[in-house]
């Protein structure tokens, strides 16, 4: 690699062990390499985060944002616990599977892991702490699970990805995160089920037909969501971004309207942190591209692609290689960063190996997660501790059979391609339509 290189890994690494946020991070990272080489810093670091974020395609982020927020705050949550309890409830260790599959089912509809680790967590933790349940399992598990609705669409990371790779249909991103998130979560479920058998945790009565069908009504205009913004992309009815925005005023309809969870004078607070969290998300985009283009500039990614070609000729080893370079870039980096600067460097590994783009799309989202659930970074995990009220010391013990399901699914989604490419190709006739 070049002094260039050096110098840019170097001067990056020495801000984040400083604890420089990482937007800033990136972006004095890269001025000083530019500035270093004889280049023109200062035009070229704003010129290239200017075109970073200059997408079309981007503007579904802050919608998507909004649209979380008001799902959020609208009541929800609580309409999804009573509709799993109802439908897994009664197994034994009930509340695991229902905490795992509101997690899964709010990710999905929010599109945020943090959100669903606070509504989620929130609610459910001290009810498992007083029907017994060990606390820090329960933080443990609510962090793990709430990572699902990342894969899960509709995802403001899978709309990163397919801007980073540049040729990936949105819709079919969305349609290949289905199955892994399913995938991820009855990994998670199967911990709980072993857990629950050691324990002897007992079953709860299983509810009248009645019950749950009035839970999965009260629960429908939420779920509703999904197959409105998925099913209007798909029937061609509106584009991705367009269906961003629908999400928003169909969210605003059920939080405002038919819940009445959020009020009017609500509204004011909802947009002032929507905007506060499309600012972060853009202005890490837009310092990504700055990096992405100094790292393809020199060359980087034909390099790592053929160090990485040359280390085995067995795609299987090259691939976990990956997945391993990938976890550790998860503990100390943030996901959009992440899915910014090392696409352009592992998709032409990838592609040469056969995988194809939307398979390593998702590789690399899943593989992300897991990275939300581990310090130093782990945002999830400090977000459940404080919710639970416990350390990180206390949760990492119960955490570990956790991670290592999600590393198992991880692993499936990796050499399965099937279970990102089947329904893509179904719905869409085409992969990387």
């Amino acid at each position: 690699m070049s002094e260039t290189v050096w110098l840019l890994i170097i001067s990056f690494g020495l801000m984040l062990f400083i604890n420089v946020p990482i937007a800033v991070a990136i972006t004095i990272s890269t001025f000083v390499c530019i500035y270093a080489s004889g280049g023109d810093a200062t035009y070229t670091v704003a010129l290239k985060m200017a075109n970073g974020i200059d997408s079309f395609t981007l503007l579904a982020i802050p919608f998507f944002i909004l649209s979380g927020l008001l799902m959020g705050q609208g009541g929800i949550a609580r309409r999804l616990i009573d509709f799993a309890a109802a439908c897994v409830g009664r197994f034994p260790g009930g509340l695991t599977y229902v905490n795992t599959l509101t997690c899964m089912l709010f990710g999905s509809i929010s599109g945020s892991a943090a959100a669903a680790v606070s509504s989620v967590g929130g609610f459910m933790i001290p009810e498992m702490n007083r029907k017994g349940y060990p606390r820090d399992f329960n933080v443990a598990l609510t962090v793990t699970s709430a990572t699902t609705g990342l894969i899960i669409p509709p995802s403001n990371i899978m709309i990163v990805y397919a801007v980073a790779a540049g040729s990936v249909s949105i819709i079919s991103l969305f349609l290949a995160g289905i199955v892994p998130g399913i995938v991820m979560g009855l990994c998670l479920m199967a911990v709980c089920f072993l857990r629950a058998r050691k324990e002897g945790w007992e079953s709860s009565e299983p509810v009248a037909w009645s019950v749950l069908g009035r839970s999965f009504f009260r629960a429908l205009p939420s779920l509703l969501l999904v197959v409105i913004v998925i099913g209007g992309i798909l029937g061609g009815v509106f584009t991705a971004t367009e269906a961003a925005a629908i999400a928003v005023l169909y969210s605003f309809v059920l939080a405002v309207v038919i819940y009445r969870e959020v009020k009017i004078s609500d509204l004011s607070e909802i947009l002032l942190n929507g905007a506060i969290t499309t600012a972060v998300v853009l202005l890490l985009i837009g310092a990504s591209s700055g990096m992405s283009w100094l790292l393809t500039t020199e060359n980087v990614p034909q390099q790592v692609s053929a160090a990485l070609l040359a280390l085995s000729e067995n795609p299987i080893v090259i691939l976990l290689a990956i997945n391993l370079l990938l976890l550790a870039v998860g503990t100390f980096m943030d996901m959009t960063p992440a899915v910014l600067i090392f696409t352009p460097i592992f998709l032409p590994v990838v592609t040469a190996l056969g995988m194809s783009e939307l398979q390593f799309g998702i590789v690399m989202i899943a593989n992300l997660c897991i990275g939300l659930c581990t310090p130093p970074v782990g945002t999830c995990l400090f977000l459940g501790c404080g919710v639970g009220r416990t350390t990180i010391a206390k949760v990492t013990p119960p955490l570990l059979p956790f991670f290592m399901a999600m590393v198992f699914a991880l692993l499936l989604i990796t050499y399965v391609p099937a279970l990102s490419t089947w329904l893509p190709e179904l719905l869409s006739g085409s992969p990387n339509r």
